[in-house]
């Protein structure tokens, strides 16, 4: 079935599927059947779609940006005390234009937290690249206990959509856990969008973030250095971003750019490029980008939700025969890491 053009995001309450997440007949009850024909429609015709009645506090996420905000104000010393490096395992704080995209420096500041890896992901050489430590900055001094809490609570979120995902495809509500996705990576990015005419030379800046799918390319609001993400959703992608300040766009099937505008206790989700080739093409990643025309600074939390580290991610069985053209397997580690070697400017 061909997707068709949606010229608005629409708005799905994951309250049912949140609430029954452990029922082993979840796909039973008519209000998460409800749930997982809405997620089915978006995930086909547009990729993107506004997550209400989450369980995540208002509080929390408004806290997560408040304490972002307060970090991005800090004397450049202070923040460079965490950069991003190599050696730190493509870990911490990244300045402004070190993302790149098509060429352009992106216009955004960002701090970068991966899941650390245990000792059987250590041993792969594979791994070396993204290993380490995540970097904690001193100041604010609330900042590493909230963003740990805000991951916890988002990982369990994203389990639960992604057992409506998987209803939606036609399989078992566990087929995303286990060997796919049970010990999942997970990136959380702290973006910073300084207005463009705040720069000294905004002629040397690209947009605030260049089109990009996710881990896919990974990310949504994210096109950083390294990942912005990727399209940078290898898989899912829940976005916080600040109130007011509309600056995320979203290309539809037929080629509009959409405002994806705040809409305040909500998340913007996308999917990412792991899904599409474990659903064979069904669902496809959207290019997104970032256009901060503001006169204010703006902040964008976004939290990739990703497979195993070492998973190879094919068709499911269950989707084969879906497309013309079978989509290519990969192992999502070498899929990272290759895009962290590409956007890291």
């Amino acid at each position: 079935m061909a997707p068709h053009a949606l010229d608005s995001i629409p708005t799905i309450d994951v309250e049912p599927l949140v609430r029954r997440f452990d029922d082993p007949g979840l796909g039973a009850f008519p209000d998460v059947r409800d749930v997982i024909e809405q997620l089915d429609h978006a995930c086909r015709n547009i990729g993107f779609f506004y997550a209400a009645g989450h369980g995540v506090s208002r509080e929390l996420m408004d806290d997560v940006r408040s304490l972002s905000h307060e970090f991005f104000k800090l004397p450049d010393c202070d923040k460079m005390r965490i950069k991003m490096t190599p050696s730190s395992g493509y870990r911490g704080y990244q300045k402004l234009g070190e993302n790149v995209s098509y060429g352009m420096h992106d216009c955004h500041e960002a701090i970068d937290y991966f899941r650390e890896l245990g000792p059987e992901i250590q041993d792969l050489e594979l791994a070396k690249t993204v290993m380490g430590p995540n970097q904690w900055p001193e100041n604010p001094k609330r900042f590493r206990a909230v963003m740990e809490d805000y991951v916890d609570q988002l990982r369990g979120l994203s389990k639960a959509i992604l057992r409506g995902v998987a209803l939606a495809l036609g399989g078992e509500a566990d087929t995303f856990e286990g060997s796919r996705a049970g010990d999942p990576f997970w990136i959380l990015r702290v973006i910073g969008y300084p207005p463009k005419d705040s720069l000294e030379s905004p002629e040397s800046f690209g947009i605030g973030c260049g089109e990009h799918t996710d881990y896919g390319e990974i990310w949504i609001d994210i096109n950083w250095s390294f990942f912005e993400f990727f399209v940078l959703t290898g898989l899912l992608t829940l976005v916080n971003q600040d109130p007011e300040i509309p600056a995320l766009q979203v290309k539809n099937c037929s080629g509009k750019w959409l405002w994806a505008d705040p809409v305040p206790g909500t998340f913007v989700v996308n999917i990412g490029d792991m899904l599409k080739i474990w659903s064979n093409g069904t669902y496809q990643p959207t290019l997104h980008r970032v256009l901060n025309s503001a006169m204010d600074f703006r902040v964008s939390v976004p939290f990739f939700y990703e497979p195993n580290f070492d998973t190879k991610v094919e068709p499911l069985s269950f989707c084969l025969g879906n497309s013309k053209e079978e989509e290519k397997p990969v192992v999502y580690g070498e899929h990272l890491v290759k895009k962290v070697l590409t956007n890291f400017a």
